[in-house]
């Protein structure tokens, strides 16, 4: 890691506390909180929202794509075993291809979508829900301690969070990762940082993979 001119300290995204220097790769400039382990990338380098949607409108997703159903199921198959019959959901980040909505709605889960660039109906966000769904949508999120807060919101008592999100390397590997590679993805977590989160709502912590984490809200 190549280190950036030296700056006064700038907050964290997640958790506000001070960042340490930054560091430059050929992606662009990163810092790492160690209070609670989110690596961030500087806002100076994000795309402004009418590039951020182009880049999202080069995604090839389709709902009616195997691979891309079958990527979805990794979430989907434990999220629903943790459910109750007939429980309802949203689908936070759905894209412009609700597959994951359609599937849990075909599986006797009646899911809706949301989306701020493509399904922006925020009437969804004064609803609450059984279970919510974020898949590859955190590591996009500019402000994420409150996306998360209205996530919690939309959470029932007992509700279910489903997130998917590529967990971070060790920090000596960051510059050989794919993930930030892709000028969308702002926020990089790593288990410490979703224990974090989910100290900070009082979320139950049922499993961290890899990709998928499932927590659960107090009741």
């Amino acid at each position: 890691m190549a280190s950036a001119s030296a700056e006064a300290p700038v907050a964290c995204p997640l958790c506000g506390a001070a960042t340490g220097a930054p560091w430059r790769e050929a992606t662009g400039v990163y810092r790492h909180c160690t209070a609670c382990d989110l690596v961030s990338r500087d806002p100076a380098t994000w795309l402004d929202a009418e590039a951020e949607r182009a880049y999202y409108g080069t995604h090839d997703n389709r709902v009616d794509d195997p691979g891309y159903r079958h990527f979805l199921s990794r979430l989907a198959d434990p999220l629903i075993a943790c459910l109750a019959p007939g429980a309802r959901g949203l689908d936070y980040g759905c894209g412009a291809a609700p597959a994951l909505a359609v599937m849990l709605t075909d599986a006797g889960f009646p899911t809706v979508g949301y989306d701020p660039f493509f399904a922006p109906d925020a009437g969804l966000l004064d609803a609450r829900y059984d279970f919510v769904t974020c898949t590859e949508v955190l590591e996009h999120m500019h402000d994420p301690l409150c996306d998360l807060a209205r996530i919690d919101a939309l959470l029932v008592s007992g509700g279910w969070l489903g997130l998917m999100t590529e967990l971070r390397p060790p920090m000596v590997d960051f510059p050989r990762w794919h993930y930030h590679r892709d000028p969308t993805h702002v926020g990089f977590h790593s288990e410490a940082s979703l224990r974090w989160i989910a100290a900070c709502f009082a979320w139950r912590v049922e499993s961290v993979g890899r990709r998928v984490i499932l927590v659960q809200k107090s009741g």
